[in-house]
């Protein structure tokens, strides 16, 4: 699954950018092709596997239209970071910088989106065979339980997770001396808020639609 991620991004996502297509666009296939070739290799194919496989597709797209919207709110260019700025120039402004900076967005996205829906299809499964009598009210309702304490970590992970691959731009913003909020009028400071809001809410999105997906499937297909 590992060597299938490296292939995707390597052969289709970053070629595909190069060349001038639109990032989101060759973020979103290229995610869709990862999530269900690691899932088919982890979990195999059965009913589980594609409902969280569309359940992941889905958030992913919800995910990618929420940083649409955050990216516009806040006037997001995608230049502020050193790397983005010096690719812009060296592709001659062919690479669309606030593309590139959403495909960001939904690729970072995608691993604890998958995490999240793997797990809430896996519990309602468990749940429905532990009870056979369970209506979908009631699986959603036990495995929503089981969500809101993997969200709740799963969140905190992912904040630690940003923190932590941006902790030297933490760092020199802190050393600067300038009041909250002026830094977060800072384009570096706020793509990397903004990464953190549409992640964490793409997981707080993704749980209750796998959840109710998953309820609603597999209580019909085993009844």
């Amino acid at each position: 699954g590992l060597g299938v991620s490296f292939l995707v991004i390597g052969r289709f996502v970053i070629p595909g950018i190069l060349a001038g297509l639109d990032p989101v666009v060759i973020a979103i296939l290229g995610s869709l092709v990862l999530v269900s070739t690691t899932l088919l290799l982890a979990h195999g194919p059965n009913l589980r596997t594609l409902l969280a496989m569309v359940a992941t597709a889905l958030a992913l797209i919800a995910t990618g239209v929420l940083a649409t919207g955050c990216v516009a709110l806040l006037e997001l260019g995608g230049l502020a970071q050193e790397d983005s700025a010096q690719l812009f120039v060296m592709t001659l402004g062919t690479i669309d910088p606030r593309g590139l900076l959403l495909a960001g967005f939904v690729i970072g996205a995608l691993g604890v989106l998958d995490d999240v829906t793997v797990t809430q299809v896996s519990t309602v499964h468990e749940l429905r065979a532990a009870d056979p009598g369970l209506g979908v009210r009631e699986l959603y309702r036990r495995a929503m339980n089981v969500g809101r304490d993997h969200v709740a970590s799963t969140v905190n992970t992912l904040l630690l997770a940003y923190v932590g691959a941006a902790l030297p731009l933490l760092l020199v913003l802190a050393s600067q001396g300038e009041s909250l909020g002026v830094l977060i009028q800072r384009e570096l400071f706020a793509t990397e808020v903004a990464r953190t809001l549409v992640g964490s809410l793409g997981i707080v999105g993704a749980v209750p639609l796998t959840t109710l997906l998953a309820a609603v499937v597999l209580r019909t297909r085993t009844a």
